[in-house]
């Protein structure tokens, strides 16, 4: 069965991931959203571009360009809406608790507000 990826809105109407895209080169953003339409795709991503993280309900897009590191966390909000929280840049091996954190937090107040699938 396919998947439907989805931008997460906050409360104030800001798209975080959009902003991510934004600030990257056009052949980043491009890559990353090839990998998007692998999650739409692919009924099984292969764990070098999609990957679930340890202990949370939070799964990683994993983007490889050149020497960086690219990481978009998202959540299943039924199991076929992948709901696309943020990104970021990841510079180290361990990815920053503070970026798990920010995504754990989207994913409550997309489920509290009871957010639609726009």
């Amino acid at each position: 069965m396919s998947k439907t990826v989805i931008f997460y809105k906050t409360a104030d109407g800001r798209y975080p991931t959009h902003d991510f895209l934004d600030s990257l080169p056009s052949k980043v953003a491009q890559k990353i959203t090839w990998v998007f339409n692998l999650l739409e795709d692919l009924d099984i991503v292969p764990s070098s571009y999609f990957k679930k993280l340890v202990g949370t309900e939070i799964w990683e897009c994993r983007i490889q360009f050149g020497s960086n590191a690219y990481r978009i966390f998202c959540f299943f909000a039924d199991n076929f809406i992948v709901v696309l929280t943020h990104g970021f840049i990841k510079k180290s091996q361990k990815t920053p608790k503070s970026e798990i954190e920010r995504a754990e937090s989207y994913r409550k107040d997309f489920l509290k507000r009871g957010s639609r699938y726009e």
